[in-house]
Order: structure tokens, then C-alpha cells, then sequence
């Protein structure tokens, strides 16, 4: 048996993005590999996410880690003998003005040019064909992929327990993270927890709205925030009970839709909301968005809403993942300790940023993408950075610390 206290990889935390990167890394050669989550698997915002999944990013590299994503998703009965629900139901960005318009069509060249082939810019008389319940004098039109979909949350973290389980990764669930023991090099020979130390020379760091506080057991600053992120669930509706209907989001304010049981699941983030932990509703503005979602789909107006949640969940400024190497605040970089982060877009990219977060843990580069621009050190003193993907929720301007 092997020593229980040493792991060629030490995972913290056990969302998706976290289960998914221990599976892959013992894909890749790893042997023991351990995941520490101070709470339970899953019980974060992975298992109460809505479950949203595009390759429609806004640069080449978001389109990539998405197209990876999904056909991961894709993959996985075969894989692992379970999957998290993958469907395959479309997506809609909308236009609603001239602008957004001119902005969606060269968005559009951007996306083919990235490898996504079936992306296309369509008049709004061509989206409400695709998706009847659509009033098509609301909106000028958008950017339509048949490729999206979404996946079933819950079923997304039993599908990475139990490959976990299969590929006999050790799952510790309630043991916290306390930091981290370097050499006299400065590299991590061990990470602490409350039951020990446990001997490694790689860590991997999983996003999550507590990644900041993980960042700063070993003097990182990581500049991710957390904001409340809500969503909600009509009764239903037959104009609902289909197989197929393409998802919609309007990205100018963060409001999406899409199909379920029976009736409309749709969520959103308040961008004028303070920055920090939020697991209640806010109903005021949730039936603000309900309405907005009525402009567009008339035949919603008066049903009632079955359930609604709100989760806390991470994000970045610039609406991209943070993956690569770990340094302190002084800026000396912390041999073998990795981040790995999809900022609040863990069902859409997490399963991409989990591939590359064990890959450059334990061989320092990665082919999923080019990720040359996701590390820390695009980011100033303010936490601003010269990057931006611009097909995401409006989440605050900065995340400057607390």
C-alpha cells in the first residue's frame, strides 16, 4: 500500500473543475493523486450552476477550451461509463441593436477562424423560426451555434465522483487546506491540513468564490471575486414540452433561457451588486429579469416559478480563466504549485480548464489551447489586465481585494 500522507498531486477543492482535473491527472501517468475539500464534493456552486454549455466564446481561445468542453462531454459514456447529461439544444446570442449587430457578425468570422465551422449570424425571422417562442420585433437577430447545450448539474458531480472513484483518486472530503511547506529552493514539498502533512511536489489550485482566500495560505493574490449568481425555473408550458429548442442569451445585460422540465430555467447576475458572499435570493430583481425574459417571450408572461436558488460563484474582471503557475505577492513564482480557474463558467469551460490545470501541473504545457495569456501576470497592481472576453455575465468591473 502506498504512504497515505505522500500524493505525486494534491488537489484542492473538489468542485468541477477540481474533480475532473484529479481524474485527467491520473489519465496522464500521475498515481496517487488526493483532492481536499473542506465541505463536501459538489456542494458548492457546481451542483446549483445552470448548467449552460457554448463553444460561442469571445476571442480564439474561449471558442477552443468551449469546443474541447463539449466534446468531452461528448465523450463521456464511453469514457467513464456515465456523463453529465449532455444536450444538445442550441444557442442564441442576440442583437438588439445595430451595433451589437455589427459586433455578433464579426464575432461570428472570429469564431469560424477558431475552428468553429457551424456558427452563423441570422435575422431575427430565422431565430424565431428555430425557436417559435420567440417575438422576432424585439431584437434584430444573433449569432446562432446548433453545437451548444447544456448539462444536468447534480448529474455533472456524480458523473466526476465516480470516475474519481474509478481511478482511485482520494477523496478527502471536510479537510481543509492550510498552506503549503516549500525547501529551501522555494519549492512545495508538502501541503499542511488539519490531519497532517501530506508529502508532494505538485499542488493544483481549484477555483471557487474562496479562492482568494486559498490564494493568501500561500501569500498569492489572486484577483477573483465572488458575486451572487441566480436563476429560477417557470412552471410549465406545452409550448416548453419539446426535445429541442435553442437556448437565448442576452448578453448585454447577462439574461439567459433555455428548456427545462417543461418550462424555462433562467438565471442572471446583478452587476450593480456588491461583490461578495450571497446564497439568498434577491426577488426584486429576479422579477425584473422575468419581465425583461417576457419582452421576448410573450407566451411566459404568467407563469409562475416553480423553484429559484442562488449560489455563490467566482469572477475575473476580464471574464477569463486564470491557469498556470502560482506566485507570491512579491512575484516570485512557487515551483509546483498550479492555479486553475474558469471563473465563474464552470459547466461551460471547466471541464477544458481541468484538462489544462492537471496538464501543466504535472508537465508545465498543455494542447487544449493557447493559454499563454491566462496566468497572473497579466494583471497590474489594480488587478487590471489587457484582456477581455466579451461574451459573458456582467459581472463588477474589478476585484480588488476586500
Amino acid at each position: 500500500m502506498p504512504n497515505r500522507d505522500s500524493a505525486d498531486l494534491v488537489v484542492v477543492g473538489a468542485g468541477t473543475i477540481g474533480g475532473w482535473a484529479s481524474v485527467f491527472a491520473t489519465e496522464h501517468g500521475a498515481e496517487r493523486v488526493v483532492v481536499l475539500e473542506r465541505g463536501e464534493s459538489g456542494q458548492g456552486a457546481s451542483s446549483r450552476a445552470a448548467g449552460i454549455v457554448r463553444a460561442q466564446g469571445g476571442t480564439p481561445q474561449t471558442v477552443a477550451l468551449g469546443m474541447w468542453s463539449i466534446d468531452f462531454y461528448r465523450s463521456q459514456r464511453e469514457r467513464y461509463g456515465t456523463d453529465s447529461g449532455f444536450r444538445e439544444l442550441g444557442y442564441l446570442i442576440l442583437a438588439t441593436d445595430e451595433v451589437q449587430e455589427r459586433e455578433a457578425k464579426a464575432r461570428v468570422e472570429m469564431q469560424r477562424a477558431a475552428g468553429l465551422g457551424d456558427v452563423r449570424y441570422i435575422d431575427a425571422a430565422e431565430a424565431a423560426r428555430l425557436n417559435p417562442t420567440l417575438d422576432p420585433a424585439t431584437f434584430r437577430g444573433g449569432t446562432y451555434a446548433p453545437g451548444d447545450g447544456c448539462v444536468d448539474p447534480p448529474r455533472n458531480v456524480r458523473a466526476y465522483s465516480i470516475a474519481m472513484q474509478r481511478a482511485d483518486v482520494e477523496l478527502r472530503e471536510r479537510t481543509s487546506f492550510l498552506g503549503i511547506r516549500t525547501g529551501s529552493d522555494g519549492a512545495v514539498t508538502g501541503v499542511e491540513t488539519p490531519e497532517g502533512t501530506i508529502a508532494t511536489e505538485r499542488v493544483l489550485l481549484t477555483g471557487g468564490p474562496k479562492l482568494r482566500e486559498v490564494g493568501a495560505l500561500v501569500d498569492a493574490r489572486f484577483f477573483v471575486g465572488a458575486v451572487r449568481h441566480q436563476v429560477a425555473v417557470t412552471e410549465p408550458h406545452e409550448a416548453f414540452d419539446v426535445e429541442r429548442q435553442p437556448m437565448v442569451f442576452e448578453n448585454a445585460i447577462g439574461l439567459y433561457w433555455r428548456l427545462e422540465e417543461g418550462g424555462l430555467l433562467f438565471g442572471m447576475s446583478n452587476p450593480d451588486e456588491a461583490p461578495g458572499q450571497a446564497r439568498e435570493v434577491d426577488w426584486p430583481y429576479l422579477h425584473a429579469m422575468e419581465e425583461r425574459m417576457h419582452r421576448y417571450v410573450p407566451i411566459a408572461e404568467g407563469l409562475g416559478i416553480r423553484k429559484a436558488w442562488a449560489a455563490t460563484i467566482e469572477y475575473c474582471p476580464d471574464h477569463l480563466p486564470i491557469v498556470g503557475p502560482v506566485s507570491t505577492r512579491a512575484g516570485d513564482e512557487i515551483p509546483g504549485v498550479t492555479v486553475a480557474t474558469a471563473v465563474g463558467h464552470g459547466m461551460m469551460w471547466g471541464p477544458g480548464v481541468a484538462k489544462i490545470g492537471a496538464d501543466l501541473a504535472l508537465t508545465d504545457m498543455t494542447e487544449v489551447t493557447d493559454v499563454s495569456g491566462w496566468g497572473m501576470d497579466r494583471f497590474d497592481e489594480e488587478g487590471r489586465s489587457p484582456s477581455y472576453d466579451p461574451i459573458a455575465l456582467p459581472f463588477p468591473v474589478t476585484a480588488a481585494d476586500e
